[in-house]
């Protein structure tokens, strides 16, 4: 079984092809249930947030399932899966697992080292559960990778680098409400976990008083009782958008909230000697309408404004410090998954051996029915004593040599000398760090011309081993 990741982030694709590959709560097991009845795909989950949707998927050959995870994606976005293809980034095995840690302990995050990625890591393995879409593959890597998460955290001060998306965004609206945000009105429309985020964020530096709103009213009522805050029905948005300055929208719409219509009202009410009407657009799929930006005395800040002016990074050190756990814990888990391949082999063989002494002590039992029972037993607990010292030292001697770098080559050794009918695994450490997705999986579209890819191979579905070529 081999380990897919194939998705696109902020760094590979703009908001509005993410907004088109969004999947909203109500059609995540649908679209989980879409993945697992594909020929080549036998777990999956699914990880859609403002900045990434990304699919880690469990598959028997590496084109085939790329082509059916892709397709997948291609019909969550209403396109063909050819004008995907310049987004979308893949990782295999080793370099699947190095992308998960490293989504998990906030390295590849929009903010490098947010810890508000673990959250949505754990909704997506508790998604997946739920839709039983994750198997032993799936399970063992999303426990290990908000582990591994957690322990970024907790060891290293990545924390301190590490701001949520919300906290960043505020930091780039201060710079245009004169650099302070302690007493300006703010509104926050939506009552979600980013919603939440913005109403904590805001009540910590200061900002008030603070306003909810959200489709579910008694939503927007719990989360602004729990800081002092005031819901007002969704209805009166215009009207509450004329008394704040700040207003954070992290809803999870379909379409859009605030609309130049409403926006535009709330600006004929509002006094604009207070300086200009900033507005966080944290949701996917926007929930700011494109022509609002052009409304005078506004300032939109979105996904895609974030990513272009957020150019800090973390420090050095804590950056490093996070990168050397995340290559210990990688090689870890490829040693797990190592010693997890060759389990089926060496079960194999001691099933064989078990058949082997059954058939025997069969026969004996046929040319001398005189033996009597308890002899016959003896006979039998002799034999399999026998044969389990003979088969204890190999099968632990392949165990320790599996969990080695090709290590896969003495579980495939062994299942050759003994004739073993066992689904072969193929090497998880000798695959490309990034491929680029193959183009006949994408309609003849050039890839390797549009990536930098060496050549492209024929898209046989069965055939293990990813093309080579250059990262995205």
């Amino acid at each position: 079984m081999k380990l897919l990741v194939v998705g696109a982030s902020y760094r590979t694709a703009p908001v509005a092809t993410l907004e088109q590959l969004a999947v909203p709560p109500a059609d995540l097991t649908r679209t989980l249930d879409r993945l697992v009845a594909q020929p080549y795909v036998t777990e999956a989950t699914l990880v859609s947030t403002c900045n990434r949707v990304e699919v880690y998927a469990a598959v028997s050959g590496f084109h085939g399932g790329l082509g059916d995870v892709c397709a997948v994606l291609a019909e969550q976005a209403g396109c063909a899966p050819a004008a995907l293809a310049s987004h979308l980034y893949v990782h295999y095995d080793a370099a699947a697992v190095d992308h998960v840690f490293r989504v998990a302990t906030g390295l590849d995050s929009m903010v490098v080292g947010e810890a508000q990625i673990l959250g949505q890591l754990r909704d997506a393995y508790h998604w997946a559960t739920g839709a039983d879409s994750a198997g032993r593959l799936l399970h063992e890597l999303m426990q290990q990778a908000l582990r591994v998460g957690k322990r970024a955290h907790a060891e290293t001060g990545i924390d301190r680098a590490g701001q949520s998306v919300v906290t960043a965004a505020l930091e780039l609206a201060a710079g245009h409400l004169r650099g302070d945000l302690v007493g300006r009105p703010a509104l926050v429309v939506g009552a979600g976990a980013m919603g939440s985020l913005g109403v904590a964020t805001l009540s910590r530096l200061g900002a008030g008083p603070l306003t909810v709103t959200n489709r579910g009213a008694d939503r927007a009522v719990r989360l602004a009782e729990s800081y002092g805050a005031k819901a007002v029905p969704i209805s009166e948005l215009a009207d509450t958008l004329s008394t704040v300055d700040i207003v954070v929208a992290a809803t999870a719409s379909t379409e859009p909230v605030l609309t130049r219509a409403v926006v535009g009202a709330a600006l004929a009410e509002r006094d604009r000697a207070r300086g200009p009407l900033v507005l966080l657009d944290l949701a996917v799929p926007r929930d700011v309408e494109e022509g609002v930006a052009e409304l005078p005395d506004v300032e939109v800040i979105d996904i895609d404004r974030m990513a272009a002016l957020l150019a800090d990074g973390p420090a050095a050190a804590d950056a490093a410090a996070v990168e050397r756990i995340v290559l210990g814990e990688v090689e870890s888990f490829l040693t797990w998954l190592r010693g997890a391949d060759v389990a089926p082999t060496v079960a194999a063989l001691r099933g064989r051996a078990d058949d082997v002494v059954t058939a025997e002590l069969r026969r004996l039992a046929q040319r001398r029915p005189d033996l009597g029972d308890d002899l016959r037993a003896e006979v039998a607990r002799t034999v399999h004593r026998v044969v389990q010292r003979l088969l204890h030292q190999p099968t632990v001697k392949v165990r320790q040599l599996a969990a080695e770098p090709g290590g896969d080559q003495y579980a495939a050794l062994l299942r050759e000398l003994f004739d073993l009918q066992v689904p072969q695994t193929s090497p998880v450490d000798s695959v490309p760090e990034v491929v680029a997705p193959d183009a006949a999986l994408f309609g003849g579209t050039d890839l390797a011309a549009a990536s930098g890819a060496g050549p492209t191979l024929g898209a046989d579905p069965t055939d293990p081993t990813p093309p080579t070529g250059g990262a995205r």
